[in-house]
């Protein structure tokens, strides 16, 4: 176990809402895990919109000052129960992690083992930091929240977000037809590079562009924006096609006001998506991972942090500053 004689570990801490400021790296003592519960040795942890929220004091429930990070990757060091073995490789995610309870932004971090996902991958730290969370929400917005089957197209509103990417080479495993958006017309190569058919500028009349190259509208469409950007992403999507919404890359997620008849289009159906560990399936993080490792398979880029600098990656999370999964790495 490689933690120092005082048995403490480094750690960032959210003292309340507000400007990255509010997060610094402190040593804290080491947590102990109660029966039910693991103890990670994290290697890495993935930044989400959600610990953005939290910092910006739009989460609910969250009590400070509290260890962000609702994922985190590394080995198990200690589990009471002995029902996992210590050096196993895990990812853990979700179920109150970073809000309730403290989560991944520390070199340690205690969670319930029903959180705990195992694998085994010789692939990079930091590479597998990026895949916990993004690929349960990316294969729980595809199955779940859009079912969508061999074939169909797809519009991913938001297509260079790491979930974007994520969605992307999930669709493409199915044979679909990805049309994907970005604010940004230098990123429409990393669009294309990552297996996009279409990829789009989004000058906020999307639907146009959509139905340009699809006239009756797209199978499936999933909004990674948020409210504003909802109906335009409505009308892109044919009779019967569906709509899921997954993310809030605006930050913005209440439709006020809503009259279902004049805001949904005839027959377009609207879902959404949001999962924890249980919805990644064992077997489908290790079939991910081993792809990615034959190199058949890509989350996109990865930008990496040390902890030290968890500052710097919320700026770049918050402005939008880089493309892909920001990863911090505790060691």
């Amino acid at each position: 176990m490689d933690v120092s004689d005082d048995a403490t570990m480094r750690a960032v801490v959210l003292s309340g809402p507000g400007p990255v400021e509010n997060l610094d790296v402190r040593r804290l003592p080491l947590p102990e895990p109660a029966p039910g519960w693991v103890r990670v040795r994290v290697e890495a942890a993935g930044l989400n919109r959600s610990e953005l929220h939290t910092r910006l004091g739009f989460a609910e429930g969250v009590t400070f000052p509290r260890v962000p990070g609702i994922e985190a990757t590394g080995t198990v060091d200690l589990d009471p129960e002995g029902v996992l073995a210590p050096g196993q490789q895990v990812v853990a995610m979700m179920g109150g992690m970073g809000r309730t309870f403290d989560g991944g932004y520390a070199e340690y971090t205690v969670v319930p083992r029903a959180q705990v996902v195992p694998f085994r991958s010789a692939l990079p730290w930091e590479t597998l930091g990026a895949v916990p969370e993004t690929l349960q929400t990316a294969y729980g917005s595809v199955t779940t929240g859009l079912d969508l089957r061999p074939g169909q197209s797809l519009l991913i509103r938001g297509g260079t977000s790491a979930l974007g990417f994520a969605v992307t080479a999930l669709a493409k495993e199915l044979g679909v037809t990805v049309l994907a958006t970005t604010r940004s017309p230098e990123r429409l190569a990393a669009l294309k590079d990552h297996g996009v058919d279409h990829p789009l500028v989004d000058d906020g009349a999307v639907a146009d562009q959509v139905r340009a190259l699809i006239p009756a509208g797209v199978d499936a469409a999933l909004e990674l924006v948020g409210t504003p950007t909802l109906p335009d992403t409505l009308r892109a999507a044919r009779v019967h096609g569906t709509v899921c919404f997954t993310g809030m890359l605006s930050n913005q997620w209440i439709v006020r006001d809503f009259y279902p008849i004049g805001y949904l289009p005839t027959g377009v159906r609207l879902t959404a998506y949001s999962g924890d560990a249980a919805d990644l399936p064992a077997e489908v993080l290790q079939r991910f991972l081993d792809r990615m490792a034959a190199g058949e398979l890509s989350l996109g880029p990865v930008q990496v942090y040390p902890l030290e600098r968890a500052r710097d990656a919320h700026r770049d999370l918050e402005e939008g500053r880089r493309v892909g999964k920001l990863v911090l790495r505790t060691r």
